[in-house]
């Protein structure tokens, strides 16, 4: 066959193409397992981060298995739903459904105090991407012990500021619900909260958009707890 050919080329570029396509398919295949895992790993090293348990990838699942006593997930009435596993549940596909459809992630931990505590997985929006985080609540359901929070892509010095230490350890200690019971979650505050304000922290200097996703964020996805949080706090 003529190589100069017209018909020799697009043969060429076919099998080519054919090829680096097999070739790709299959590295992607072989990698997916591996992939799974370290967003798994990820995730229980998140988890851990709530309750203040520093880990490492190395022995992230040494100290989950140590300190996550339970997982399961809730409806919105607050029923446990048999036979789910939270590590592996897509929020966004969950908050497509209707409200009643739900799976809602809970996991339960011991804290190096030995207390018990829940935690919450939340999913948002920022300005530039989605933003993520768990909070984790003590055993009255209502006072924050420990919170972290990530983005994709939002703007160093300004948004990105969710996902430092500093900012979330103004999570520890506030309230979700008011002294009457009412649920209020956590107000991020544009200008800076009132210290003493139990419901509220700082927003982020700059970053109103990114401030605005972390108070939705907050308030939707705690909000769908609420009756899981008042029957376990009425036990």
């Amino acid at each position: 066959m003529n190589t100069n050919s017209n018909k020799y080329i697009f043969i060429y570029s076919v099998i080519m193409v054919v090829v680096v396509a097999f070739v790709l398919a299959f590295i992607a295949t072989q990698l997916k397992p591996r992939q799974q895992k370290n967003i798994e790993i990820e995730k229980k090293r998140n988890i851990l981060s709530t309750i203040h348990v520093e880990s490492t990838t190395e022995n992230a699942e040494q100290l989950f298995s140590k300190h996550v006593v339970d997982m399961f997930s809730v409806n919105v009435a607050g029923e446990i739903i048999k036979g789910t596993n939270p590590l592996y549940c897509d929020l966004k596909a969950e908050f497509t459904k209707p409200a009643p459809q739900r799976e809602l992630p809970v996991f339960v931990a011991k804290s190096a105090d030995g207390n018990t505590k829940y935690i919450i997985p939340l999913l948002g929006k920022g300005l530039w991407g989605p933003i993520s985080g768990y909070v984790c609540l003590n055993e009255d359901m209502k006072t924050v012990y420990g919170a972290i929070f990530m983005h994709k892509s939002e703007t160093p010095g300004l948004g990105a500021e969710i996902s430092t230490s500093w900012y979330q350890a103004q999570f520890d200690g506030k309230q979700i619900y008011d002294s009457t019971g009412n649920f209020t979650s956590v107000r991020v505050v544009k200008g800076g909260a009132d210290k003493s304000d139990k419901h509220a922290v700082d927003a982020i200097t700059g970053g109103t958009i990114t401030s605005n996703g972390l108070n939705e964020m907050l308030f939707d996805g705690l909000k769908q707890y609420d009756s899981y949080f008042k029957k376990m706090a009425n036990k």
